[in-house]
């Protein structure tokens, strides 16, 4: 078993690696949006479009503190370069230079290489969302070996669950998912002793989508500092550990679980199959990890009809969010109406204004007053990246 062990451990450090930079360049492709740092351009009457100037660039990292001086910054981008993530409009420079040269996302152009790699991390993450959107008991506290893990999942309850939601046709291609999400990283045995196999082992996903990464990390392969947050569901805890299995997949609060995604979180992430937080980083990091079952924000529940009364205390308001590379940033709950029941200050959500308390009106343009939480779920889950949201808030 050693042997598995060392080969996952050695597989999992090169996805890591590669992870990083995916994740972190696409949270720096928003934020290059979000700063109109990336736009249409023209040169020599042609338009180039979604794309950015280097010499730009190169300011905006060392104004915004992502790198000390311009040498660093050019390392930074080439990085981004070396793994096809940026790349000059026209192809003809390899090494990216502190110049009046136009760069360009692959991502805002089609040309991003979708790999196998990246195709299984996007049904990883697909899965675990749909996993914590739907009611189930999967994730729970569970013991194995003499130790007790949480969120820990049964490996034959995990392929009925698969089975039972039409994402594979039989029991054989459903343990070979498993295998695939294990050794890409994504889910892992909790004391790391076993491949995926159809039966009464447990596993934990192993991922931490919500981190935001600090651009300078992608000059350093190991000895990131950035603290697990301990809201995150992808932590993989033991409780009560005396520290003594250091095993890489059995970690404590404290260590770092890198994340392994090559592509946008599509959908919803959740500590708990009860409620869906739409998140982009481990905020709210000082509060106790979020329950199954939290408390309600709202002082009291209102009815749809008492939202749309004409001369009502509720204001609408309409927010367009656009998802940045994990998400979009907030919980919703309750049921007839639902309400925002928390927002990510970092996130997408709060950047368009939404705030707790706030009941949802319609998703995309379909009215949504008398649907629960799950529904609206739903309709997130399946739409577009960017969505638009009317909700009523007291004024």
């Amino acid at each position: 078993m050693d042997g598995i062990g060392n080969t996952m451990q050695k597989k999992a450090a090169e996805l890591e690696r590669l992870a990083e930079v995916l994740i972190t360049g696409e949270q720096l492709r928003l934020r290059l949006h979000e700063g109109k740092v990336i736009k249409d351009r023209r040169h020599h009457l042609r338009t180039y479009p979604n794309c950015f100037v280097a010499k730009e660039l190169i300011d905006w990292l060392i104004e915004h503190k992502e790198a000390m001086d311009r040498d660093t910054a050019i390392k930074i981008v080439q990085k981004l370069l070396d793994q096809s993530i940026v790349h000059h409009v026209c192809d003809e420079h390899r090494e990216f230079k502190d110049l009046k040269l136009f760069y360009r996302f692959r991502k805002d152009d089609g040309t991003f290489p979708l790999d196998s790699e990246a195709k299984v991390f996007m049904r990883g993450q697909r899965i675990y969302e749909k996993l914590m959107n739907t009611e189930n008991n999967l994730l729970q506290t569970r013991e194995e070996d003499g130790g007790t893990f949480e969120r820990a999942l049964v490996a034959s309850e995990f392929i009925d669950w698969l089975l039972q939601e039409g994402e594979m046709g039989t029991r054989a291609e459903a343990e070979q998912l498993g295998r695939r999400l294990l050794e890409h990283g994504i889910v892992q045995h909790v004391t790391n002793k076993h491949h995926f196999a159809d039966g009464p082992l447990l596993y934990q996903f192993r991922m931490n989508f919500r981190r935001r990464r600090r651009l300078i990390e992608l000059l350093h392969e190991r000895g990131r500092g950035i603290p697990e947050s301990h809201d995150s569901p992808f932590c993989l805890r033991k409780q009560n550990s005396d520290g003594g299995n250091t095993s890489f997949l059995s970690v404590s609060p404290s260590k770092e679980i890198k994340v392994v995604i090559g592509v946008r979180r599509s959908s919803l992430s959740s500590s708990c199959g009860s409620s869906g937080y739409y998140s982009s980083s481990p905020t709210l990091s000082s509060s106790p990890p979020v329950l199954c079952n939290p408390k309600s924000v709202l002082k009291r529940q209102v009815s749809p009809e008492e939202l749309q009364t004409p001369g009502g205390p509720f204001l609408k308001k309409t927010f367009t969010i656009v998802g940045d590379a994990v998400g979009w940033g907030f919980v919703v709950r309750g049921s007839k109406p639902c309400h925002i029941q928390a927002v990510d200050p970092g996130g997408p959500a709060a950047a368009a204004g939404m705030k707790v308390c706030q009941f949802v009106v319609s998703v995309n343009g379909l009215n949504v007053l008398s649907q629960d939480y799950r529904t609206v779920s739903n309709l997130i889950l399946t739409g577009p990246r960017t969505i638009v949201m009317e909700v009523m808030e007291e004024a």
